[in-house]
């Protein structure tokens, strides 16, 4: 996909689309007409990689990065007009940007945050490539490439680093499993509680209910008695009924024994006084 840029004498005269023209002959009827020429301009989304970059970083360690950009051209004619060659340019505005960049963070920032990078060239550029009729659509770290040492104790430092982290999820394992054990047993023990409790209130109810009946028991026992007794009293026969029906009873019983009060009788006949046999 491309636009033309179109010239007449060498003066741009306007910005053609894609398409089909016809380029006017230079002469006709001795009547002499301008050159036209066209250039064309590529407007495809492109890439451009910024190779083996040399760049210390804030706590002085020597990197070199590549970084890749992707972009397009936007405006065809400041493209062509306003820079001499808009590809160097743009290479030149990312490269200088991220030497700032990298410049300003350590090892160990690049090391965790590759974003920051793109963040900070795309923020730097953008507007200038603007000025120019490029639009950057991304920067991305590529390749980070350190000295034979230093990439030696950084394998060392990220294999301590991953054995760490393994050592951490194995205890943060452990701890769960202790604590839903723990948990377990709480809840055991706090249903075992609860069902004690329930058992001795039940036990409880149970033994006032039996409590209560017994007195209920008792208290009409005791109404049915004072009933009897009035009755009886107001009816000496009764009360003797109850007695030969009593008397009955026992005599049913060839253990049980009977005491009587009886009066004492001399043999002449006369009163020796009373005994209990």
């Amino acid at each position: 996909m491309h636009r033309g840029l179109y010239y007449e004498d060498g003066k741009l005269a306007k910005v053609i689309e894609a398409g089909r023209y016809k380029i006017p002959r230079r002469h006709r009827w001795l009547r002499r007409r301008p050159t036209v020429e066209v250039m064309l301009v590529d407007v495809r989304e492109r890439e451009l990689t910024i190779k083996g970059q040399e760049i210390l970083t804030a706590d002085k360690v020597a990197i070199r990065v590549s970084i890749l950009v992707q972009f397009r051209v936007t405006d065809p004619k400041a493209a062509i007009h306003t820079v001499d060659n808009f590809e160097d340019r743009l290479y030149s505005d990312v490269q200088l940007a991220a030497r700032r960049s990298l410049a300003s963070m350590t090892l160990e920032e690049i090391l965790t945050n590759r974003n920051r990078l793109s963040e900070d060239i795309l923020s730097d550029v953008t507007e200038s490539a603007n000025g120019y009729g490029v639009a950057i659509r991304r920067a991305d770290v590529k390749d980070l490439i350190f000295p034979g040492n230093l990439q030696e104790i950084m394998n060392r430092v990220l294999a301590a680093e991953r054995h760490s982290e393994a050592q951490l999820v194995e205890a943060r394992t452990r701890a769960e499993v202790e604590q839903i054990e723990a948990q377990s047993r709480a809840e055991t023990t706090r249903c075992d509680a609860e069902a004690e409790a329930e058992a001795r209130r039940l036990r409880e109810l149970a033994e006032a209910e039996a409590t209560r009946a017994k007195v209920e028991a008792e208290t009409r026992a005791y109404e049915e008695r004072a009933k009897a007794a009035e009755v009886l009293e107001g009816h000496p026969a009764l009360l003797r009924l109850a007695e030969l029906e009593t008397l009955r009873e026992l005599a049913q019983n060839a253990n049980a024994r009977l005491y009587l009060g009886l009066d004492r009788v001399s043999l002449n006949g006369t009163d020796s006084g009373k005994h209990d046999s």
